[in-house]
């Protein structure tokens, strides 16, 4: 990033990022980039489905498993497309999260026939609105009829403008611990994946904190090749920090890959990879295969699919949202304003839609690790980001080629789970600094939202019949939205920060302004609002087709920047109100505090100037 932008946040981060979203690498470094994106996003997915699908049984052994994933692929690489051109317009890569995954777990306990081993019919389906035992592909229908239902809210809350209204009203006390526990919610998934090879996993986490740590700092020269001067070498750039998620994985798969082909007898060397089985072992993939809605069969929508799916739609959102505003801040790139981020939930919800009805598992969401790596890297281009979603497009296309993905050891997942994922834990800490911990309302807060997202999904994953209204849709609904931690924090966070009194400065609300909010003040450095309105600004041509006046009628309101947004973007401060008018209205006392603040902020620039 370059500009009074850059300028403006040397105070909060020595670095700035090598390579911003507005900035297109060399075609070389963006197709490194891009399957640096690709491995990451590819992990999760193998891990989503792993836990989600595990082996069927063999009366229902009739789907090609591989076939799935490349359709999961597909749907992944068209929703990041339409996520960086039409969307939040960051560069997020879109794939399942686990807010997809824990309420698909608890539809899965309500159906006999996807229990994990094919065993008996449990308690809960006794009851006559469970269905009747069938075979394996309608139990996946109903999964895929939740994912559908999770588009749809996913859209309605984009479109309605609640996804902004929320993410302009999360101050620092609501973001730490929703941040925090983001991260730290994964880590049973981390322990399970790298228990497979402890060995391939701490080589995988030792490598990353060498590149990306203590190795951060050392460049290599770059080389590239124009028509008219040939190859030349330019400037160097830090490729080990870079690539501190890429070359790791790479290491570890290849030491895992010599040492099973050595038959090396190690004790920490264990069952790594993970086979998706064919039908009757016998059927391959084929190499192309173009997926549309209704090739197999259509989602089956019934009242459990209905609960979850609502269920799915809410808790992916929230993921949404708190990806939205740790990307910014990752890249030092200005806020997010809510037009954006209501973009980003619409096309979230389109790729949702679409992967639904191509019959898959889960729906497509802002992908935590991914975001995690462009803090980590800080390299990160919108150009690098949609290569990526070309070869995911085209990797869904070829479910032999998709079925490569299979063959990565299990313990590089949970190594890539441990460093990504640990970026979102420090992210979520760091906001702690704009408010005052010290304030025992703060430590109420963070304390009782981060104790009781923990102890709820352990005390209900224990005793899940606690939650019987007599309603299974209604169940299936609390249930799944009680056992994600996510939730249970972001809800509870935002409820105490706006109802239990506080100051401004207690709530980190003025330190906010100016430190993650760039060009705040008279003297703000200038560029940013230009920068803000290249970075999340709809492009030129969808702008022509959209005019002011078109703008003003729903839908299209709450997806376009207003007029107070537009001049803000423009002037480069934040729009009046929108990050400290939250559901209680600050006292005069409070705002002469915030005006004498901003006075002294104003004065220290000029001296720094």
């Amino acid at each position: 990033m370059n500009g009074g932008c850059c300028r403006s946040a040397a105070s909060r981060s020595p670095v700035c990022a090598s390579y911003s979203p507005l900035k297109t690498p060399p075609w070389g470094l963006s197709c490194c980039f891009a399957l640096q994106h690709l491995a990451v996003q590819a992990s999760l997915l193998c891990i989503f489905h792993l836990l989600l699908l595990p082996a069927p049984p063999i009366r229902d052994q009739d789907r090609n498993w591989n076939e799935l994933l490349a359709r999961s692929l597909f749907a992944c690489g068209v929703s990041t497309a339409l996520q960086t051109s039409l969307g939040s317009r960051l560069p997020l890569v879109q794939a399942p999260s686990f807010e997809f995954l824990i309420p698909a777990m608890v539809l899965s306990r309500h159906m006999p026939h996807m229990a994990r081993n094919g065993t008996d019919m449990p308690a809960e389906c006794a009851e006559q609105d469970c269905a009747a035992p069938g075979s394996w592909n309608q139990s996946l229908r109903e999964v895929s009829g939740a994912v559908v239902v999770s588009g749809l809210v996913q859209l309605a809350l984009g479109v309605s403008g609640v996804g902004g209204w929320v993410a302009q009203r999360c101050g620092p006390m609501v973001l730490a611990p929703s941040l925090s526990i983001i991260g730290l919610s994964a880590y049973k998934e981390a322990a399970h994946f790298c228990s497979a090879s402890w060995g391939v996993a701490l080589l995988l986490v030792l490598l990353a904190i060498l590149f990306s740590q203590h190795l951060g700092s050392c460049r290599l020269p770059l080389c590239t090749w124009t028509r008219a001067k040939g190859i030349s070498v330019e400037t160097s750039i830090p490729a080990l920090r870079m690539f501190s998620v890429l070359l790791p994985l790479c290491c570890a798969w290849i030491v895992w890959g010599v040492l099973s082909h050595l038959r090396v007898r190690w004790d920490l060397l264990g069952p790594a990879t993970w086979q998706l089985p064919t039908a009757n072992g016998t059927l391959r993939s084929p190499w192309l295969q173009v997926p549309y809605p209704g090739e197999r069969e259509w989602p089956s929508l019934s009242s459990r699919a209905l609960g979850v799916g609502v269920a799915m739609g809410i808790t992916s959102s929230m993921n949404s949202v708190g990806c939205y505003l740790l990307c910014p801040r990752a890249l030092r790139t200005p806020a997010l304003p809510r037009h954006a981020c209501n973009r980003g939930l619409c096309t979230e919800g389109l790729g949702s839609l679409l992967l639904g009805a191509l019959g898959g598992v889960s729906g497509t969401a802002s992908s935590i690790p991914n975001a995690c790596t462009n803090s980590l890297t800080q390299a990160s281009s919108r150009h690098s980001v949609q290569v990526s979603a070309l070869a995911c497009v085209f990797l869904g296309m070829s479910p032999r080629l998709a079925e490569l993905l299979t063959t990565i050891p299990l313990a590089v997942h949970g190594g890539v789970l441990c460093v990504t994922y640990t970026v979102a834990v420090g992210t979520g800490i760091s906001y702690f600094q704009y408010a005052n911990i010290d304030s025992g309302r703060n430590i109420f807060i963070v304390g009782f939202t981060m104790f009781m997202a923990l102890l709820v999904p352990r005390w209900l994953s224990a005793a899940p019949g606690y939650v019987a209204t007599g309603w299974v849709c209604l169940d299936l609904f609390l249930l799944s939205v009680m056992m994600v931690p996510v939730f249970l924090t972001g809800l509870l966070s935002f409820f105490l920060e706006n109802t239990v009194s506080g100051t401004l400065e207690e709530r980190g609300l003025l330190t906010e302004l100016a430190a993650w909010k760039p060009g705040v003040g008279e003297n703000a450095p200038q560029g940013c609002g230009s920068e803000a309105g290249q970075v999340y600004g709809l492009p030129p041509a969808l702008r022509r087709l959209l005019p002011p006046s078109r703008c003003k009628a729903f839908p299209f309101c709450f997806l376009c920047p207003g007029r107070e947004e537009s001049h803000a973007l423009e002037e480069g401060s934040a729009p009046p109100g929108e990050a400290t008018g939250l559901l209680l209205k600050p006292s005069a006392v409070e705002v002469e505090s915030e005006r004498k603040w901003r006075e002294t902020e104003s004065r220290k620039w000029d001296n720094a100037v």
